[in-house]
């Protein structure tokens, strides 16, 4: 699965918020991903980020 700067994904398990919905912020050996239901912001290993992402729902057209 391939990732970049922008997309949106679904995540496996819920965040404490109740939002499923983040926004990739940052790529590379590690992601950066923020909640889109409360603004936090979290960094974690690629490997443990592809187990926990669902789907990639839609490239956001803001970020070039």
């Amino acid at each position: 699965m391939e990732f970049s700067v922008g997309d949106r994904v679904i995540m496996k398990k819920q965040h404490p918020c109740g939002s499923r919905e983040w926004e990739i912020l940052r790529t590379g050996a590690d992601i950066r991903i923020r909640c889109l239901g409360c603004g936090h912001q979290i960094m974690l290993p690629r490997s443990k980020f592809t187990s926990l992402v669902r789907k990639v729902e839609a490239k956001n057209p803001d970020v070039i």
